[in-house]
């Protein structure tokens, strides 16, 4: 090989070099993912977010999206703690028992947009509810929720209490267990990638789900009628958590990049997301024909006098973990004011 090509080459690595970070200075950043990549949780949350901290890390940190599950969603926390992977998210009603005070944000008639209650609930996390210490073991990087749930039926029009009594239900853990008590159907826990199955075959009469979620799993081919809660019949809490040992591990200017992507700015995005999808989930049930009824105010007052109890519970819970939870309530609801004014 002649001088000028050496000179040459060694000039083409130099410049690969300048462009691309060191394979060896990087962290690569391991989440473990159970949803497809069309989710908005995958492509409208967890990969701009990846993309932000890489770009403000400039490439030191990167994050990898697996392309398979390590375990069900109820594992998810847990493969966080012990390592399996770096970063889990997932639904804090899918491991019931475990969680108290994150029922805060599931409670119902809270907000009609996601962005809201989902930067309110971070807020609130951080300054009052973090410090019972409910997410051990991992460093919590961000709480958000979907967007207000809301009854949808295969059967027929709800329009009172007695249209909803005895029927099933598919439901998601936490909170909304309690409220098909109270409100007299039949609770039918599957995970939501058998609600199709269930509906379709007759196991289930209906689903409470966000808008978005209703065509994201097709069910607008099987579902008839929809009645709309103001502010939502209830919410479902999700975390997002990092390997306590590899937040550890991160040098101090990588954490502060990691932590300015994620906390109230991941939940803004989120509920960002959250929403838009609702409103195009809106727009194909309504494609598709679905009956849509929102309820009258005397059924929501019914329904309201009988879900009360809920957030006095919720308040006696919370008073055990050491949490007033009467003004972590009025902190959340002051929250989603300023946010939706």
């Amino acid at each position: 090989m002649n001088k000028r090509m050496t000179t040459l080459l060694a000039s083409a690595a130099l410049a690969v070099l300048a462009y691309a970070p060191s394979a060896m200075a990087d962290t690569v950043l391991k989440v473990s993912n159970w949803l497809p990549p069309s989710h908005p949780i995958v492509k409208d949350m967890l990969i701009p977010w990846g993309k932000q901290i890489e770009e403000s890390t400039k490439g030191r940190v990167k994050v990898e999206i697996l392309p398979s599950p390590l375990g069900p969603p109820p594992a998810q926390f847990d493969i966080a703690k012990d390592g399996l992977a770096d970063i889990s998210f997932s639904v804090h009603g899918y491991t019931p028992g475990r969680f108290t005070l994150t029922e805060i944000a599931e409670l119902p008639f809270l907000s009609d947009k996601s962005e809201a209650l989902s930067v309110a609930y971070w807020r609130v996390t951080e300054q009052m509810l973090a410090r019972s210490n409910e997410h051990a073991g991992v460093k919590l990087l961000s709480v958000f929720t979907h967007g207000p749930g809301h009854i949808f039926n295969t059967k027929k029009p709800i329009k009172s209490l007695d249209d909803l009594k005895g029927m099933k239900m598919r439901v998601g853990g936490g909170i909304v267990n309690t409220i098909a008590k109270e409100l007299d159907f039949v609770p039918v826990m599957q995970p939501s990638s058998k609600a199709y199955e269930i509906l379709s075959t007759g196991v289930a009469d209906g689903i409470l789900f966000p808008h978005e979620s209703v065509p994201f799993f097709k069910l607008e081919k099987v579902l008839k009628y929809g009645t709309l809660m103001p502010r939502g019949l209830y919410n479902t809490s999700f975390f997002l958590v990092m390997n306590q040992g590899k937040w550890d591990g991160l040098s101090a200017e990588d954490k502060d990049a990691v932590s300015k992507a994620s906390g109230e700015a991941f939940a803004r995005m989120s509920g960002k997301a959250w929403d838009a999808a609702d409103k195009a989930g809106m727009d194909a049930m309504k494609a598709a024909g679905i009956q849509f009824e929102t309820i009258s105010p005397t059924f929501m007052t019914t329904v309201a006098n009988k879900l009360s109890s809920l957030e006095s519970e919720w308040i006696a819970k919370a008073k055990v973990k050491g949490v007033d939870g009467d003004a972590a309530l009025k902190a959340l609801r002051a929250e989603i004011g300023k946010e939706t004014k």
